[in-house]
């Protein structure tokens, strides 16, 4: 069979068949075997590894998505829980916003569908927090329904399939109604989950494992390029660099001072040491000077975190009090509780540079 005679048919055939062997088992997938024994997708299990799976891999989620169900193991008990709570659970896995439009997304479920998710695409698009990708995915992988998924693993695979030279983010277009020609009618859901693992397992950023590719036959990147320049992508911006800095006041009885960033704007909701004012378009305050009271506070060095569009550098400070500072809408938090705390990772970062054995076991 070569690549001029294999249809969208003989494409989803020989791919749903690699599938069926070399599948991933996911905690919240339902896997062919168990397909073939009556087992159904759980469009709440769905939901939740997709919203996770945002901007993280998969073995980064796995344990978040265990804890998620522990807690709260319907998408009512989840509508139900306190915001406080589920930013607790969600803390460490980033991109927060998801976990507060998660909680809205939850209430609306509940309020609006009564526990049931909407089965069409476009029903799913109209809920709080889930976009174009995530309702397809959903409508595909819950519900069966023909709709084109497209995520960075199947645009890898479709780049290097089509050999397309059109750079991201302008070829996601093209890449969309190719993968919706390819989708099959029958098993769209399987044929979804089976691109996301080629791209995951087979069809990597580097080094692909070409020879095992069940469409080795007809990829126009294998046979005249080097499938390692797809997908082609435009030049990153170089990110800009914000500085700020970080105040870790700990008390006589090995308490952090602690308090809640607004509800809105970047981790909103998210629980934070003291800082100054900085953002994804400022600098704040870099030197003591910045400081949220008075106190014999020194120098720690420096941590830097990563966002999405800027890189941030914080300066950190520690001061050991024996009093309370003056109220400004914190709480003293045991070193031994962090843990348990809504605090995201640049936080924790802010934290272990002050305080080393912060966040270590025992």
């Amino acid at each position: 069979m070569t690549r001029e005679t294999l249809t969208a048919d003989d494409a989803a055939a020989l791919l749903l068949t690699w599938y069926d062997r070399h599948h991933r088992d996911l905690p919240w997938r339902v896997s062919p075997p168990m397909a073939r024994q009556g087992v159904v997708a759980d469009p709440y299990h769905v939901w939740l590894s997709e919203v996770m799976l945002q901007q993280t891999t998969v073995q980064a989620v796995r344990s978040y998505f265990d804890k998620f169900l522990r807690l709260w193991p319907t998408v009512e008990g989840l509508a139900a829980a306190d915001t406080e709570d589920v930013m607790k659970a969600w803390a460490g896995l980033g991109y927060y916003a998801r976990a507060r439009n998660l909680k809205k997304c939850a209430e609306a479920v509940a309020r609006e569908h009564g526990g049931r998710f909407p089965d069409t695409q476009e029903g799913l698009e109209a809920l709080p927090g889930i976009g174009a990708y995530t309702a397809a995915a959903i409508a595909a992988i819950a519900f069966n329904r023909r709709c084109a998924v497209l995520d960075g693993n199947v645009e890898r695979v479709v780049s290097r399939l089509y050999a397309i030279e059109t750079p991201l983010p302008a070829a996601k277009t093209k890449m969309r109604q190719l993968v919706s020609r390819l989708t099959p009618a029958d098993r769209p859901g399987d044929f979804a989950q089976a691109m996301m693992d080629l791209g995951a397992t087979i069809c990597t950023p580097k080094r692909p494992a070409c020879a095992l590719c069940p469409f080795r036959v007809k990829c126009m990147a294998l046979t005249s390029e080097d499938p390692e320049t797809f997908p082609i992508k435009a030049a990153k911006k170089e990110k800009p660099l914000r500085l700020g800095a970080a105040f870790v006041a700990i008390d006589d009885a090995d308490a952090v001072y602690l308090r809640k960033r607004p509800e809105t704007g970047l981790l909103g909701g998210m629980t934070e040491v003291p800082g100054t004012d900085w953002s994804a378009r400022r600098d704040g305050e870099t030197s003591v000077d910045g400081r949220p009271f008075v106190a014999p506070w020194e120098s720690c060095g420096t941590i830097t975190h990563v966002f999405t569009h800027f890189e941030l550098r914080l300066c950190v400070y520690r001061a050991s009090v024996a009093e309370a500072p003056p109220a400004i809408g914190g709480w003293w938090e045991p070193i031994a509780s962090l843990k348990k705390q809504a605090l995201p990772t640049v936080m924790k970062k802010a934290i272990a540079q002050a305080i080393p054995h912060a966040f270590k076991p025992g």
